[in-house]
């Protein structure tokens, strides 16, 4: 098979299921696919940011997961279009030793140069923290920096800047049990503290939280875990002590997710509502982080389209990224205001929609 005729037709069976879906639903503005060829076989982890020069989404990719080639690609929008990925980072340490990178993560703070977390290693029970930062809106990237030991940075999803400026970063380890934590740090990343994990890891195994804001106050955190279903953990505190780990009725198949608070207060999640594979993959809605209704579905054909990030922009609009098929990451426009939200009784996706 002619090798270049492939992404041609990925491509075209991606515009036509998207187009069905659309249609279909409201508030879906856009759907496409960041790049047609790819530089490298396999993608994943996807993370998107606004800076002032506009859009940029990374993620890693290479021959395949852990494969010790696998290095962290970024691309611009521009011009109304995405730039060609080009590779910003990688896990080469000397001539004879390189390791896979893990979880890009971008994050522009309020002020300050845009960072890029990522992890390298050769495992996620292994793996260490890594920071970059540009400051010309991703058009290149200062040298890496490792982060202190014990410090992981956000683990997949972005961080919050809490309002006295600090960063507070979602994160978890897997060497002991799965188990979340949370990093906090108020100058960009120089130095840090730690909660420590806030589960055990063994009556709820968790990994991968997301933090949302609540209008009194509190925070939430919802996340990837071992037990079929969307944990959620609250604190009162702006992230300093956490109550204890609960499940929601929302599924999830051991998948990550991610999720954000709109300007409006609602909280807007990510995920693959279900119990097994990673399709369909869906938008939820709540008003207050524990009854969530239907509002898009994003994928719903075999595959697999996995692991979003999510993003509020200064328009309004929701920008979502995700993993297509491990083949190419995948890029969707939401206008909030145009969801036709339904109710979800037990957790249950409304049947015949879309």
């Amino acid at each position: 098979m002619n090798m270049m005729a492939k992404p041609i037709v990925l491509l075209a069976g991606c515009c036509l299921s998207t187009s069905l879906l659309a249609a279909a639903q409201s508030g879906l503005l856009k759907s496409e696919l960041i790049y047609e060829i790819a530089a490298v076989p396999q993608c994943h982890a996807s993370t998107i940011a606004e800076t002032q020069a506009g859009l940029v989404a990374a993620w890693f990719g290479g021959t395949r997961e852990k494969h010790p080639d696998v290095g962290i690609w970024v691309s611009r929008f521009a011009d109304g279009k995405w730039t060609p990925p080009v590779a910003a980072a990688n896990g080469i340490e000397s001539s004879t030793k390189r390791y896979p990178c893990w979880n890009p993560v971008l994050f522009q703070p309020q002020s300050g140069p845009l960072l890029l977390f990522y992890k390298v290693g050769p495992s996620p029970g292994s793996w260490w923290g890594m920071l970059i930062h540009s400051t010309d809106g991703g058009r290149s990237w200062s040298a890496p920096r490792r982060l202190p030991p014990g410090i992981i940075g956000p683990v997949k999803n972005k961080p919050v800047q809490l309002p006295n400026g600090d960063l507070l970063c979602p994160a978890s380890t897997e060497d002991r049990g799965w188990r979340v934590h949370f990093e906090r740090t108020p100058d960009l990343g120089q130095t840090w503290q730690t909660t420590g994990p806030v589960n055990d890891g063994r009556e709820i195994g968790a990994i991968q939280p997301s933090i949302l804001f609540h209008q009194d106050g509190r925070l939430q955190a919802v996340g990837r875990t071992t037990k079929d279903k969307v944990f959620e953990i609250w604190s009162e505190d702006g992230g300093k002590t956490w109550g204890k780990m609960s499940l929601t009725p929302l599924p999830n198949p051991n998948a990550g997710l991610d999720a954000v608070t709109l300007k409006d207060g609602r909280q807007l999640l990510v995920y693959n509502h279900t119990r097994e594979g990673r399709t369909p993959l869906n938008v939820a809605v709540s008003a207050d982080g524990k009854e969530w209704q239907a509002a898009l579905v994003l994928e719903n054909e075999p595959g697999e389209y996995s692991y979003p990030a999510v993003i509020q922009t200064s328009d309004g609009l929701v920008h979502i990224t995700y993993t297509w098929k491990r083949e190419r990451v995948k890029h969707a426009v939401v206008d909030p205001a145009k969801l036709r939200m339904r109710p979800m009784a037990q957790g249950e996706w409304p049947r015949g929609e879309p």
